[in-house]
């Protein structure tokens, strides 16, 4: 399929790419994007099932475009004095992002993140033909900040994209980091906390810094600890003016009314959803200590996942733990490798496979 025919008329810079994807395998344990094992509970099934019932009465008519009881909904789930007009949501975090790349980025324009982090936000940058700029964490994944002040100072780039907890490696960024990035960038600074629910005591959230600094965005997803992957709802906390630039580079009517009856059902239902992140924290720190027992590098991590190496060959462990039905994610720095947080009995089997595989 790939790469594509000569006949296909493809822009040129993209004729030698692939779609971006995780590895889709039937039939085994999925430990490798990041989803939250436990699915919605019987409760907040039937309230989502009522709200979807609902929607479809009126889907001859187009949706509210702008969002407003969501965002008004998210805006009192996330708290800090947040209100409607400060929110933006979308079809999952990417669209959010992407929406943020269109808005701020472009022809002529930059955006600069730290390696290694989440590997769609060069593709944004990609698509909306903004220039792409990677500078490189410290050896413990932090992001130096001489480093990222430097490069920031050198580059002066309309968009910053810092991921806490980052992914692939889970680290969170001390808000003294991030005043000295919002200090020196002349654009917008982007503090993705898509993982934010599964943060350690006392790990802050950039939302703290919000009312003092106009130009920083704080996004967050329902994918993961509220159990909602499959519903697609991403967001964004800033000043009601960058909602509006937002606004205006959306599609009409972007979030189904589907997908706002869904969101609004789990935002009432989010002490049922969030039942687990407890749990979930607890069983990433079981796993870190568990690896770090048999002699594995580990990265300290506040999301619902690990990264963990070094192997000479990373590819044969991950190709022998699928063989034995269990799929991890091969990604990150060479050598390691990374595995979502499951139930007792995935964790179980994870950790059989791993045994054998490294035997």
């Amino acid at each position: 399929m790939f790469p594509l025919p000569d006949w296909v008329p493809l822009r040129d810079e993209l004729r030698e790419l692939e779609p971006y994807g995780a590895p889709q395998i039937r039939d085994v344990i999925n430990l490798n994007v990041n989803e939250n094992p436990y699915p919605p509970g019987p409760e907040t099934v039937a309230a989502i099932t009522r709200a979807v019932t609902d929607a479809t009465s009126t889907l001859n008519r187009y949706p509210d475009r702008e969002a407003s009881e969501l965002r008004d909904a998210l805006a009192g789930y996330l708290g800090h004095g947040l209100t409607a007009e400060r929110i933006w949501a979308a079809n999952g975090s990417n669209e959010v992002m992407l929406h943020v790349l269109q808005a701020f980025g472009g022809p002529g324009r930059t955006a600069v993140s730290f390696a290694p982090t989440y590997s769609m936000y060069p593709e944004y940058a990609r698509d909306t033909h903004t220039q792409w700029v990677t500078g490189q964490r410290e050896d413990d994944f932090t992001v130096g900040v001489d480093r990222a002040v430097t490069l920031i100072g050198d580059e002066q780039p309309d968009v910053v994209l810092l991921a806490s907890p980052n992914n692939p490696t889970g680290t969170a960024l001390p808000l003294d980091t991030v005043k000295a990035v919002l200090d020196v960038a002349p654009g917008v600074v982007v503090i993705d906390e898509a993982y934010s629910e599964f943060r350690r005591a006392g790990t802050p959230t950039a939302l703290e810094l919000l009312d003092d600094h106009p130009r920083l965005l704080v996004s967050r997803t329902m994918s993961k600890a509220f159990a909602l992957a499959g519903g697609r709802l991403g967001y964004l906390a800033a000043d009601a003016s960058i909602i509006d630039a937002l606004r205006i580079v959306r599609l009409p009517y972007h979030l189904s009314a589907v997908s706002q009856a869904t969101a609004l059902a789990a935002l009432r239902n989010s002490a049922e959803l969030l039942a687990r992140v407890d749990e979930l924290r607890v069983a990433r720190d079981d796993l870190a200590a568990w690896l770090r027992a048999r002699g594995h590098e580990v990265a300290d991590s506040d999301a619902n996942f690990v990264l963990f190496g070094r192997f000479p060959d990373r590819h044969a462990v991950w190709q022998g733990l699928v063989d034995r039905g269990v799929l991890i994610r091969e990604t990150g720095p060479e050598g390691w490798l990374r595995v979502s947080v499951g139930t007792p009995a995935e964790m179980a089997q994870f950790y059989q496979a791993l045994e054998e595989v490294t035997a």
